[in-house]
């Protein structure tokens, strides 16, 4: 690919705020050999570099101008990860309009909620599928939307719609743009303000309508300015050097941080996964050096060395049990001490990195992974502390997408299992504050990187902050030894039994979760007499178990039906019953006869569980129990 660097000042400290367009420009300018993405197309990974990548979004973004894109217009993308959801998102921030991501599996009531209510004058769909949700939708409703971009052509050439632009035709209409006005893009960026909207995030909706919440660029320098600050990383700082595996949906906060940000603040590499179900294939693949990933991503690779461990040979068993009666030992032993390495440690983790660690790591794809995070959703401490054990290093850390991911976070040295860490790492900073509110339990937060507000929702907006300027989180947190802070639940979900008892689901809910045959579950009692649960099958480890007991089966259903599979969730209820208190015991549990899925409205986007559409789908089973 030729590349230019036409119309570009030497250097990205010319403009007067740093945005992420600026950050790429200078890695195109600075180091233009240094590969920041990679794609596997037919099996083989495709590289580009920071030039070629500064190259392609030159042309985007002069496309977006070809297109009549004005200062402050939404840019939409619906598609699964890949290069042209990044290069569109530096390209629409490079002419100063705001970009807002859908999740792949947003099916068509819910796209055109968004692109209504975000006034969306582009779309980016990636295929046919996500095509065909916008031409689905009656035109008048979207009349907004001006062109509908599209990245595979399979199965969309012969639709005879005007709004319809191929990626290559976009990108083609964007090269004549830029020979025709070179320099255009680059005036704009140098004209971007700090307090600018960059991107609209919505939230999940769990309880109503996703809500757009708008960062701006001040909210997101301030964002990076912390997860790059030495005391957080403690002598590691990311670097060109470093690779990350890019598979959660990036219109969620989490990924666009952990890759759209890092690669425009440090040029490291990003590589896109296949898709969400190749995750495992590709850590394997890439063996990044970061790794950030929501809890359900560590329960299931946990579930998979179980289900190794489960089908191995008898000597391999055995090989297996003694490396994870290791790997449990060395993690209580480093988590007793803020995640460092103790005398014992070291010695247990030299014997079991050539027995049975580095194999595990290996499988895993964390052979080289030197950070690992986890947030979004509470998260089992055996879980943490069976990777601690095996030498990944995952430091939960709290936030959310009103104030741009920065509240808490564990620091090494100062971990403690349980908590999601301290206010900004244990950093004092004089412009951020943390607090809990002595009434409510009520986590609140107040810095740079709080939010400018939810789009075209002044009145959610208001009762979100206080008068002061504090983010009100809806979290309920406590503090642990003075210093750290645990989660105990969202105010809203907080159960109170008939007889006056708060409880926290959450609690409960993820205990049985760390069984390697528990996916979902969800633990009912408001206003009633006792705790009773809704509990998920995982389809892969109870189909391994049951196939190895002899149980056939047919279909999900009629797996959790079996007896012998209810007498197993049973047994993990009882366990966790161990763990809780009298009155947090669940006494009565069904099984859910079917995978929860977004689609169905069981689950938001994010696979979070919409408890009240779960009470009204499920409400016979629930009302069984009592």
């Amino acid at each position: 690919m030729a590349t230019t660097l036409d119309a570009v000042p030497s250097s990205a400290a010319a403009y007067q705020v740093s945005t992420l367009p600026t950050q790429m420009l200078g890695h195109a300018v600075t180091m233009p050999d240094q590969v920041v993405m990679r794609e596997k197309d037919f099996g083989v990974w495709r590289e580009f570099t920071a030039a070629e990548v500064w190259d392609l979004v030159l042309d985007a973004a002069h496309g977006l101008l070809a297109l009549g894109i004005e200062v402050g217009d939404r840019v939409s993308i619906q598609s699964e990860n890949r290069p042209e959801w990044m290069i569109l998102d530096f390209a629409t921030i490079a002419v100063r309009g705001i970009t807002v991501g859908f999740y792949p599996t947003n099916p068509t009531a819910e796209v055109e909620y968004l692109l209504t209510d975000c006034g969306s004058v582009v779309h980016l769909a990636e295929d046919q599928e996500q095509v065909d949700r916008v031409l689905g939708i009656d035109q008048a409703a979207i009349s907004n939307v001006r062109k509908v971009l599209y990245c595979e052509p399979r199965g969309v050439r012969g639709y005879d719609d005007e709004r319809l632009m191929g990626w290559d035709e976009f990108l083609a209409m964007g090269r004549d743009h830029r020979a025709a006005e070179a320099g255009a893009v680059e005036a704009l960026m140098s004209e971007a303000r700090w307090d600018d909207g960059m991107t609209l995030v919505y939230t999940s909706g769990t309880t109503g309508p996703p809500k757009g919440a708008m960062l701006t660029h001040r909210n997101v320098a301030y964002s990076m300015s912390l997860f790059r600050h030495p005391a957080l990383r403690k002598g590691f700082m990311p670097s060109p050097e470093d690779e990350i595996l890019c598979y959660l949906p990036l219109c969620h906060v989490a990924e666009r941080i952990f890759s759209t940000f890092h690669v425009a603040e440090m040029g490291l590499t990003v590589n896109f996964a296949e898709s969400i179900d190749t995750v495992q294939a590709n850590l394997r693949e890439v063996q990044p050096t970061l790794f950030f990933a929501v809890p359900r991503i560590w329960e299931k690779l946990h579930a998979g060395v179980m289900i190794k461990a489960n089908d191995s040979s008898p000597f391999k068993k055995v090989w297996l049990g003694l490396g994870m009666r290791l790997a449990a030992v060395v993690g209580r032993e480093k988590v007793a001490n803020g995640g460092l390495h103790t005398i014992k440690s070291r010695i247990l983790t030299a014997i079991g990195r050539p027995l049975v660690f580095r194999a595990l790591l290996e499988r895993i794809g964390l052979r080289r992974c030197i950070w690992a995070g986890t947030g979004a959703a509470p998260i089992a401490p055996e879980i943490l502390e069976f990777f601690t054990g095996i030498g990944v290093p995952v430091y939960e850390l709290y936030g959310m997408t009103e104030n741009s991911a920065i509240a808490t976070v564990n620091v090494p040295g100062r971990m403690k299992l349980g908590t999601v860490g301290e206010p900004f790492g244990g950093l004092e900073l004089p412009d951020s504050h943390f607090r809990i509110d002595d009434e409510t339990g009520e986590i609140q937060v107040k810095h740079p990187g709080v939010f400018a507000g939810y789009w075209n929702k002044p009145e959610q907006t208001v009762e979100t902050l206080t008068e002061d300027g504090w983010l009100k989180t809806g979290d309920v947190g406590e503090w642990v030894d003075g210093t750290h802070v645990r989660i105990v639940d969202r105010i809203k979900h907080i159960i109170i039994t008939s007889g006056g008892k708060n409880i926290s689901p959450s609690e409960i809910e993820n205990s049985l979760k760390t069984s390697p045959y528990v996916k979902e579950a969800m633990v009912i009692g408001d206003r009633r007499k006792f705790l009773t649960a809704l509990v998920g099958i995982e389809l892969d480890t109870v189909g391994d178990w049951a196939l190895r007991q002899g149980i056939p089966y047919t279909t999900y259903r009629d797996l959790g039906e079996k007896p012998e599979v209810l007498e197993l969730i049973q047994g993990v209820v009882n366990e966790t019953n161990k763990k809780f208190a009298s009155v947090e015991t669940i006494k009565k549990f069904r099984m859910i006869p079917k995978e929860l899925d977004h689609e169905d409205g069981e689950l938001t986007a994010t696979q979070k569980i919409k408890r009240n559409s779960m009470e009204d789908m499920f409400s016979e089973l629930i009302e069984e129990m009592y």
